[in-house]
């Protein structure tokens, strides 16, 4: 069985080493799996994959090799066990609704970690709002305004913060296909001017100047035309975003594997750049955001990319970051606006269709940042207003 799935790796592109399988099945013998897929998983991640650009590919040979496989028979008894007294949290009354509604940031939280502490039954609601489930008033999964999940990613983008362990993926930069038409899109911004340090032949101009002296050579050099664009990528990852990865890997391939760039850096955020940044959220490998705003100068060239999808509190309030556990002391629209005044050759793709951009959290984006679809004509609406804005 494991011999196949080395062959299965191989085959779809992971160049896996006849030494790294070995190192893996003495692990195996070693018992450092224990007889878990998951830890098998994660033991064969670690030792067979080299580049973290291929975590990807491997979750989907994983998945595909594995699809079906038999779950323990204990698991499956709990399960059904489980499913014979399901318990649903209670839709919260009026009056609790509109008592809700006069709560600011602070007294949802006191309240919700008072639910915490206060539960002492079966918990059966992992992704509904304020509350633990059971009798809490605040098990209903509809919307109001400022709500708390315990729990996974909200489906109606609605949830004020969310209180649980938060896992984000990394873009791929590895994309070939269908990356020409975006990297052409890109190469519009190209700015060049000349280089006074350096020089190159002008062969139209040599080719005159021989012909004018009876086909005696006359080289004639020029300063040379170097591209000037430096271009900083924000991209938003996890969540709502997730659906979108395809076309967001597409355009960071592009960008990644351009060579029309003098500079190109990337950065990754979840719903909102606020302190911090992230080169590698999958390990939460964060620069300080005033930092690297101190290190770029005004002349680099921003996109932002993003649904711009979130409760609205994740932007005007501090502390209203939807990771729970963090406590953003300045609101997210103020971080934006640092990135605005910082770089004023800005815009934000939307990998939404335009047509979806009238909730409140995209109109208080878009009142600072032009925004475009995320999409080949989008990209070159883009690109266009940037070559615009800067020879203004």
């Amino acid at each position: 069985m494991f011999l196949e799935f080395f062959y299965f790796l191989r085959k779809h592109g992971l160049n896996v080493s006849l030494s790294e399988w070995m190192a893996l099945l003495e692990a195996l013998q070693l018992g450092l799996a224990e007889s878990s897929l998951l830890r098998f998983y994660h033991l064969c991640k670690a030792v067979c994959i080299k580049n973290e650009a291929h975590y990807d590919l491997y979750d989907q040979c994983f998945s595909a090799y594995f699809n079906g496989t038999e779950a323990p028979a204990s698991l499956k008894e709990d399960v059904l066990n489980w499913l014979k007294d399901p318990k649903f949290p209670r839709a919260p009354t009026a009056e609790e609704l509109a008592r809700m509604k006069d709560w600011d940031l602070e007294e949802l939280r006191k309240e919700f970690e008072k639910r915490l502490q206060e539960q002492n039954e079966r918990h059966d609601g992992g992704s509904h709002w304020v509350g633990t489930g059971g009798t809490s008033a605040f098990g209903h999964s509809g919307y109001h305004p400022g709500g708390i999940r315990a729990g996974g990613e909200s489906r109606s983008r609605s949830a004020m913060q969310v209180a649980s362990e938060r896992r984000f993926r990394n873009l791929r930069h590895d994309l070939t296909l269908d990356t020409r038409q975006m990297g052409a899109a890109l190469q519009q911004l190209r700015e060049l001017s000349r280089d006074n340090h350096s020089e190159e032949l002008d062969l139209d101009a040599t080719i005159e100047a021989t012909a004018k002296d009876a086909g005696d050579l006359h080289l004639v050099f020029r300063h040379e035309k170097k591209n000037t664009i430096k271009l900083l990528l924000l991209m938003d990852v996890g969540g709502s975003m997730t659906a979108h990865s395809r076309i967001c890997e597409i355009l960071f391939s592009a960008a990644y594997a351009a060579k029309h760039f003098r500079a190109f850096e990337h950065y990754f955020f979840h719903n909102c750049p606020y302190e911090s940044l992230y080169k590698d959220i999958e390990n939460e490998d964060a620069l300080l955001t005033t930092d690297i705003l101190n290190k770029l100068d005004p002349s680099w060239t921003c996109m932002i990319v993003g649904d711009a999808a979130m409760h609205p509190a994740e932007l005007t309030m501090p502390g209203g970051s939807v990771n729970y556990f963090q406590r953003n002391a300045e609101p997210g629209y103020a971080w934006l606006q640092k990135i605005q005044k910082r770089f004023p050759r800005t815009v934000w793709l939307n990998p939404d269709a335009p047509h979806e951009w009238n909730i409140p959290s995209v109109k208080i984006v878009r009142s600072l940042f032009q925004m475009f679809p995320l999409s080949l004509d989008g990209l070159q609406e883009a690109t266009a207003w940037l070559r615009k804005k800067g020879q203004a």
